[in-house]
C-alpha cells in the first residue's frame, strides 16, 4: 500500500508546457505528480500567451523568472541553471506534441506526453530510438490503466485463471458529440481539425485508451492485420466521430473496438471484456474499483478493489484499504509515481521491474491509428499490421 513514504533519493524538478487556467488536464497532472512528492514543479511556460501564462505560474507558486515565453525559451535557460528540470510534463493540443517530445529528449529531459505522442508512426519511431539512445524515459497518460484492477486482470491472464484467450472486446463509445457543438465550443473544435488533432478524432481520441488497457491486461497481445469502419455523422466533420476495428491477433484470438462520440447518452461507456477458454473478466471504466470475474457454469463474482483476494501485485498501490473508492486522480497519481521510479532507474543506469506506458507503448497507438485510418480510406479493406 501506498503510504507516503519517499521513493526517490530527490524530488525530480519538474516543468511544464502547457496546462495552464484553461486546460482541462492541467491540473491532473500538476496533482498526481506532485501528490507523492516524487515531482517537484519548478518552471514552466503555461499558456501560448506568455503574460497570462506567468500569472498562472506565479499563482501555482512556480519563481516567476522561471515561467517561460515558450519550452525553445524554458529548456535554453533551465539548462544553464544547476537546479534546472530534469523532466516536463507535455499537456497541450496534438499538433506540438511530436516537436516538443523531441526537444526535450534532445535537451536530456525525460518527458510525460499526452497522447497521441505524434501524428504518424515514422515520427513515433524517431522517438523511441532518440529516447533508447539517450536513455531517457517517456511516459504517456493513459490514465485509465493506473487503476489496480488493471494489474489484477493481467495477474489472471499470466496465471491462466482465464484459460486460452480468445477475444478481447474494447469499446469507448462516449455521447455528447451528437450535435455539432464544436461550433460553439473551442475545446471540442480542435480535435476535429486534422491540423491540430492528426489523422483521427474518436480512434485517436479515445480508442487508443482501451487498446492500452488491453494490451497491459494480456501480456503479448500482438496484431497481425486489421479492418476499419468510420463515419462522420456529422458531415461537417473533417474527422470520424465513430469508427468500428475488427483485428486478427498472432496467436489466434481476436479482438473488436468500438470508438465513438455519438453514442447518446454514454457518459464515457470504456470497457475491456477479455474472454479466455476457461473465464471471463470485464472492467468498466464508470465503476473501475469493481472486476468482473466469470466462470463458465459458476454465479458471476465481482472482485473489489483492495480485496485481499486479490493478487499481491493488484494491491501494491492501494491508497486505502478495500471499501472504500478511489477514482482517476489516484490513478494518474499512481502512474506518476512509476513515471517517477522509471526516471531515477533510468538516470542510475539500472533496469525496473514494473511496467508504465512507455514511449514504445504510445508508438504501438499511433502506428494502430495510422493503419486504422489507411484501412477505412482504402474502403475498410484489411491490412497487415
Amino acid at each position: 500500500m501506498i503510504n507516503g513514504e519517499k521513493v526517490l533519493d530527490h524530488p525530480i524538478r519538474w516543468g511544464m508546457i502547457g496546462g495552464g487556467r484553461g486546460s482541462q488536464i492541467g491540473y491532473i497532472h500538476r496533482s498526481s505528480a506532485l501528490r507523492d512528492r516524487s515531482f517537484q514543479l519548478v518552471a514552466g511556460a503555461f499558456d501560448i500567451n506568455p503574460e497570462r501564462g506567468k500569472d498562472f505560474g506565479v499563482s501555482l507558486g512556480v519563481d516567476p523568472d522561471r515561467c517561460y515565453t515558450d519550452y525553445k525559451e524554458m529548456f535554453a535557460k533551465e539548462a544553464q541553471r544547476p537546479d534546472g528540470i530534469e523532466a516536463v510534463t507535455i499537456a497541450t493540443p496534438n499538433r506540438f506534441h511530436y516537436e516538443m517530445c523531441k526537444a526535450a529528449l534532445e535537451a536530456g529531459l525525460h518527458a510525460v506526453c499526452e497522447k497521441p505522442l505524434c501524428f504518424t508512426y515514422a515520427e513515433a519511431q524517431e522517438l523511441e530510438k532518440l529516447a533508447d539512445e539517450k536513455g531517457l524515459v517517456v511516459g504517456v497518460t493513459y490514465g485509465y490503466s493506473g487503476h489496480q484492477l488493471i494489474e489484477q486482470g493481467r495477474q489472471m491472464v499470466l496465471h491462466g485463471d482465464l484459460g486460452e484467450i480468445r477475444i478481447i472486446r474494447m469499446q469507448f463509445p462516449f455521447g455528447a458529440y451528437n450535435t455539432p457543438v464544436e461550433q460553439v465550443n473551442g475545446a471540442a473544435a480542435w480535435r476535429m481539425d486534422p491540423k491540430k488533432a492528426g489523422p483521427s478524432f474518436v480512434l485517436g481520441d479515445v480508442g487508443t485508451h482501451p487498446l492500452f488497457l488491453a494490451e497491459a491486461m494480456v501480456p503479448g497481445f500482438e496484431i497481425e492485420n486489421l479492418m476499419c469502419l468510420t463515419k462522420s455523422f456529422i458531415p461537417t466533420r473533417q474527422l470520424e466521430d465513430n469508427a468500428f476495428v475488427l483485428m486478427n491477433l498472432k496467436g489466434g484470438a481476436q479482438a473488436t473496438s468500438w470508438s465513438s462520440a455519438i453514442n447518446c447518452g454514454a457518459l464515457h461507456g470504456q470497457k475491456v471484456r477479455i474472454i479466455g477458454s476457461k473465464a471471463s473478466i470485464e472492467w468498466y471504466d464508470e465503476r473501475p474499483n469493481q472486476l468482473s470475474y466469470e466462470i463458465e457454469g459458476q454465479p458471476v463474482q465481482i472482485l473489489e478493489r483492495g480485496g485481499a483476494y486479490l493478487y499481491p501485485e493488484a494491491r501494491e498501490e492501494d491508497r486505502i484499504s478495500g471499501g472504500h473508492t478511489e477514482g482517476l486522480f489516484d490513478a494518474w497519481s499512481n502512474l506518476y509515481r512509476r513515471f517517477a521510479m522509471a526516471m531515477e532507474a533510468a538516470n542510475k543506469g539500472e533496469k525496473i521491474n514494473f511496467w508504465y506506458p512507455d514511449v514504445h507503448a504510445a508508438a504501438h497507438g499511433v502506428k494502430w491509428v495510422e493503419k486504422c485510418v489507411e484501412s477505412a480510406k482504402n474502403g475498410s479493406t484489411w491490412v497487415k499490421f
